[in-house]
């Protein structure tokens, strides 16, 4: 039997977005401080709802991010990233959001607009420590936006975009550890990057870095898909780590 009494759920839609670059030496994320209540003065990703019922989500995306922080999407590749819908996420009501992702280097300064009171790029260990508290479930989304990206460095040549024309072998490692959140070791890298057919190729000149002889350059391959990838070292458990700190002491 049809029930004729039952309607739709009110549910709202916003947009939300993670923008990563390195900026000196460190992986940063794009927030702003609202100005408006809810969560008034803490930290959030930009974004919001969407201006009117015919507009496409994607320029939905593109247009809060100019709108709040000035940063033109146009500059670098916009990715969905998920969707977000945990009842209570937001106490303005049922808000589903569909947040997505961009990870480009040289980016600008932003500048704070709409009901952002300002807006800034915020290392992001400052955010999966918790030091940096952020908005509604925004550090939840940001773990993932750096969870995606970690993941990109392993399978795809999207490093090389974080280096010059010509770059050394340590700054494409130091371009990973970065992403990563891991200090990496430096023959092992140098051995991996080089198994990879295409990824970098000699550029045929050499940089003075210290006193020793001139530091090999490269530039970027044809290769967009690592194969094989390089893959994250597993971080070791607390535990196992004090212990080797420990044996390590023990042999000095």
């Amino acid at each position: 039997m049809r029930d004729d009494s039952w309607a739709p759920p009110s549910v709202l839609l916003t947009v939300d977005l993670v923008i990563l670059t390195l900026r000196e030496g460190r992986l940063c994320v794009l927030l702003v401080e609202r100005g408006k209540e809810p969560f008034a003065g803490m930290q959030a990703l930009p974004g919001g709802f969407l201006n009117h019922a015919g507009e496409a989500i994607p320029e939905a995306a593109r247009r809060e991010l100019g709108e709040e922080t000035a940063v033109d999407a146009r500059q670098f590749h916009l990715e969905q990233l998920a969707t977000y819908g945990d009842p209570g996420r937001d106490p303005r009501g049922r808000v589903v959001s569909v947040a997505h992702l961009a990870i480009a280097p040289r980016l600008p300064e932003p500048v704070a607009g709409t009901d952002a009171a300002n807006a800034s790029w915020i290392p992001t260990d400052t955010v999966l420590s918790g030091q940096v508290k952020l908005a509604f479930d925004h550090d939840r989304i940001v773990a993932d936006g750096i969870e995606r990206a970690r993941r990109k460095l392993e399978f795809s040549a999207l490093a090389t975009a974080f280096c010059g024309d010509l770059f050394t072998i340590a700054e494409l490692r130091q371009v990973y550890e970065a992403v990563w959140g891991v200090t990496l070791d430096t023959r092992n890298f140098y051995r991996k990057v080089q198994a990879v057919d295409g990824f970098i190729v000699p550029a045929g000149t050499g940089r003075r870095t210290t006193v020793g002889r001139p530091a090999r350059l490269f530039r970027a391959g044809p290769t967009t898909v690592l194969s094989p990838p390089l893959v994250r070292p597993v971080p070791a458990p607390a535990e196992q780590q004090v212990e080797e700190q420990t044996e390590q002491h023990a042999k000095e």
